[in-house]
């Protein structure tokens, strides 16, 4: 199972400025390993961001993108204590879902 992301919700103004760190190892395929073998790709595909349970983005990733990106959203219509939830599913159909309230 994959580590825990780190979310970040907070109200700045009247805008939810949400930032998110994805903890995965977003490998290309074209690493290769000490011993000269090929790493297999492993990477974030598609990812959602959805505030009250209302999707606010839906997103996609690939290969290019670094090990355990960070994303960063600001949004309109938030307020403090709405629930944001992020979920992400990779090449492996491995999936990760967490959230956090807004502050």
């Amino acid at each position: 199972m994959a580590d825990p992301m780190k979310i970040r919700a907070r109200m700045v103004g009247n805008v939810c400025d949400i930032k998110v760190l994805m903890a995965h190892p977003m490998e290309t395929g074209l690493r290769k390993d000490s011993a000269g073998h090929v790493v297999p790709p492993h990477f974030i595909k598609t990812f959602t961001v959805a505030l009250n349970g209302k999707m606010i983005v839906d997103g996609q990733a690939a290969q290019s993108v670094s090990r355990n990106p960070v994303f960063g959203f600001k949004v309109g219509g938030a307020k403090s204590g709405d629930k944001v939830t992020v979920t992400w599913i990779d090449n492996k159909g491995e999936t990760r879902t967490d959230g956090a309230d807004v502050g």
